[in-house]
């Protein structure tokens, strides 16, 4: 998606770009030669971005260069000696270890952030923190050679990174619980069956399905849009008649806000 007023790029050495097209921004996962396979410094940056973000962004797309969206944590970092190593984690007490953590999945929370509309473009391999940064946003198109997998078990470890409450919404405790305690690779055909997908596309058509996605979501008014993210993000923790009156509160503020005097 091109427009009149689009922004020039910048790209972090540490694997991540930031690129703004008027209301859509793109953060690209920029480490080809090893799939884009993430470090902590990584997670940073997108902390950053997350504060950075202009107001003006309506719509986050996030994709992976090259042949896969991303193969997960990259484990040369994690069993290396610095200080984000699995090993340097481990001696921490547990509060601080449970600090580090968080700060970690900040990386990934806040494209679930009622102000914009997040879409993860997947192509490939989406392993582990792969996985779980697709899960974080919003809707996920995928190519038809996508594969995910929650592969965490295999290192003896779980998701930490802000994907298992999404993951359990969309499929289920029971599926849920199949696809992370066997880590199991999972084609595109049957992430879109269990309901993991919102589109699934041949490869060469994956761009230009993400770029119409976000074109129809900037048709729709903003306000709505950002109210009914909330309202439906929410709906799981309500009851109905909380929902049902969130909903009112959330068509007040919209009739307010299209309709009312400004005083």
């Amino acid at each position: 998606m091109t427009s009149g007023n689009a922004r020039p790029s910048s790209t972090d050495d540490v694997g991540v770009r930031y690129e703004q097209d008027g209301p859509v921004a793109t953060v690209t996962l920029c480490r080809p030669d090893v799939l884009n396979a993430q470090t902590p410094a990584m997670w940073t940056e997108l902390g950053n971005i997350s504060r950075k973000l202009p107001g003006d962004v309506r719509v986050v797309i996030v994709r992976g260069e090259g042949r896969a969206f991303s193969a997960g944590l990259d484990l040369s970092v994690a069993r290396g000696d610095g200080d984000s190593s699995l090993a340097v984690l481990a001696q921490l007490s547990a509060s601080e270890c449970a600090d580090r953590i968080a700060g970690f999945q900040t990386a990934f929370t806040w494209l679930r952030s009622p102000s914009i509309v997040t879409i993860a473009a997947v192509q490939g391999h989406a392993i582990g923190a792969g996985f779980q940064l697709a899960l974080n946003c919003d809707m996920r198109v995928l190519a038809d050679d996508a594969r995910f997998s929650m592969a965490e078990v295999t290192l003896g470890l779980v998701p930490d990174l802000g994907g298992t409450k999404r993951l359990t919404e969309l499929v289920g405790p029971s599926r849920a619980l199949e696809i992370c305690v066997t880590g199991r690779r999972m084609a595109a055909d049957e992430a879109d069956r269990i309901g993991l997908a919102t589109a699934v596309v041949p490869r060469t058509e994956l761009d230009g399905a993400v770029a119409d996605l976000a074109a129809a979501v900037l048709a729709a008014d903003g306000g709505a849009v950002a109210e009914i993210k909330a309202l439906l993000a929410g709906a799981p923790q309500r009851s109905y008649a909380e929902q049902d009156r969130a909903e009112r509160e959330a068509q007040t503020r919209r009739l307010s806000d299209l309709l009312g005097s400004g005083e």
